[in-house]
């Protein structure tokens, strides 16, 4: 569901160190933001500070967000803990794996060039 940034309550965090929102900022921008952020029903933030300050820095005026029913502040800040230490980054091979996949999408050689046009051809010419 989409909430209104100014609604979102921020209180006291862990992280106090955002990072760089500059980068998440850009992402958020041109692929559009990933992952909903989590709020209580009173619309106090429990996970995706990051992402919500980027919003912000962009200009949103709703962000994509859901609920959890958490009461007690014991749960909500295991909840806390367990959304930023519960991931695991790309290590330095498989993030040059993708990138070099990601290039040769974006770049594709004469025949996978000639191949696709094919493809479009008879698609068109049979309304698949």
């Amino acid at each position: 569901m989409q909430v209104p940034v100014k609604d979102i309550l921020v209180k006291k965090r862990i992280r106090k160190d955002m990072g760089d929102l500059q980068a998440l900022a850009d992402s958020m921008k041109r692929i559009g933001q990933i992952s909903p952020i989590v709020i209580t029903g009173k619309n106090v933030l429990l996970s995706g500070g990051r992402r919500l300050a980027a919003a912000k820095l962009l200009g949103w005026r709703s962000i994509n967000a859901v609920i959890a029913d958490l009461q007690e502040d014991v749960y909500k800040l295991e909840f806390e803990i367990e959304e930023n230490t519960q991931r695991r980054d790309f290590t330095p091979e498989e993030l040059s794996q993708a990138q070099k996949r990601l290039y040769r999408l974006k770049n594709p050689g004469f025949f996978r060039r000639i191949w696709a046009a094919i493809v479009r051809f008879f698609r068109r010419l049979f309304r698949l």
